[in-house]
């Protein structure tokens, strides 16, 4: 009998980036190019970075704020990535790791959250030739800057197989999960508040109404609101969605979604986590300062209750930070939607390295025909 590791499990899943390993190989499309990325680094990552690696980039990564695995780290520096820091909540020293991977001027980016590009703007260099965005914050960040970067950023949230294979389906199955195994709370009954109906929030919503929680969703655009309601999820006023809520979980992407204000609608006992990709839109920090907190109870498993001075107690998960996969013990979304993903990452960044996009496919969406080239390879590796 041998012993296999979860990174083990997980690469021999990943059968689409399988496949483009073995191509990439053959066609070394990244030779004498180096790709910079700051990404979640966990199972999955050493998929996507070593099938990278395998077509001749030199690969230099450094992790987000509070998802760096250390086995992952361990498994990509066997493989040559030159990954740059480690686990850490510290916004400075996690700006710190980002300047250090831009300081050897990657020729092309693999952005998460549009950390790296916006900071290349600061310190650019002549070599950069675009990259990839993975997430709709880093699009919003990044399309009011097109004017300055006027290189390819092909932004893979816009792909519509993102869209609906990760960010509906495996985000809501993983804050599902995560919710379980980290708080082993009941969902049966319970009311939960869900901010934001964009594509993670419906997944978030319709995988905790399948667990017989009674839904409510609250979202600032009108006619996402309606979207709601039409789907069957109740839409009151913010306020009393917050009130009645026995667990709020945050995925809008923006920052201050729920803040120290807020503590006066919050009901006894209530649950605070957050499945968006940034740490600010529970504001964690005011929380745990506010006056009204009298005391900090810290459980394992990142867990923290708020005691309020009126006897009101706040549950909060993973301190805000994106508890899916920041949390202790996170596998993140399933291994599947990943490799989705991630194969459009890797078709994406061939089409930069090629030539195959230019300037004017700056901060856009995935090209048509490599949705469905990714879709073909899926479809065609289940039934064959």
């Amino acid at each position: 009998m041998t012993t296999a590791t979860r990174i083990d499990w997980t690469r021999e899943h990943c059968r689409l980036l399988q496949a483009i390993r073995r191509e990439f190989a053959v066609t070394r499309p990244f030779e004498g190019l180096t790709i910079g990325t700051g990404i979640h680094i966990e199972a999955k990552t050493v998929a996507l970075l070593t099938t990278l690696r395998a077509g001749g980039a030199q690969v230099v990564a450094t992790g987000n704020l509070n998802s760096t695995q250390p086995a992952a780290v361990e498994a990509l520096r066997a493989e040559g990535v030159t990954v740059i820091g480690a686990q850490t909540r510290d916004e400075r020293e996690h700006g710190r790791y980002q300047r250090e991977l831009l300081a050897t001027q990657p020729d092309l980016i693999l952005d998460n959250g549009g950390d790296l590009f916006a900071r290349y703007l600061d310190h650019p260099y002549p070599s950069l030739k675009g990259g990839t965005e993975e997430t709709t914050s880093g699009r919003m960040r990044l399309k009011p800057l097109r004017d300055r970067l006027r290189r390819p950023v092909l932004v893979i949230n816009d792909s519509p197989i993102k869209q609906f294979a990760e960010n509906r389906h495996a985000v809501g199955q993983s804050t599902l999960e995560s919710l379980l195994r980290l708080t082993n709370r009941v969902t049966n009954g319970e009311r939960v508040t869900v901010v934001g109906y964009g594509a993670c929030g419906r997944g978030v919503a319709d995988n905790l109404r399948g667990a017989h929680a009674k839904v409510s969703v609250v979202e600032a655009d009108p006619v996402t609101r309606l979207r709601a309601h039409l789907d069957g999820f109740d839409t009151p006023a913010r306020d009393r969605a917050l009130s009645t809520a026995d667990v709020i979980i945050t995925v809008t992407g923006a920052p201050g979604v729920i803040t120290a204000k807020d503590l006066p609608l919050l009901k006894d006992g209530v649950i605070l986590a957050n499945a968006g990709h940034f740490p600010v839109e529970i504001d964690a920090a005011g929380l745990l300062k506010a006056p009204e907190v009298r005391a900090v109870r810290e459980y394992e498993d990142d867990l923290a209750t708020l005691e309020l001075a009126d006897g009101r107690r706040i549950h909060l998960v993973a301190r805000g930070h994106m508890f899916n996969l920041a949390g202790p013990r996170a596998l993140g979304n399933s291994i599947e939607s990943m490799d989705l993903g991630f194969a459009l990452q890797a078709r994406c960044l061939e089409a930069v390295a090629t030539g195959q996009v230019d300037g004017t496919s700056c901060v856009v969406p995935v090209p048509a025909e490599i949705d469905a080239q990714v879709a073909d390879a899926y479809l065609a590796d289940r039934y064959q």
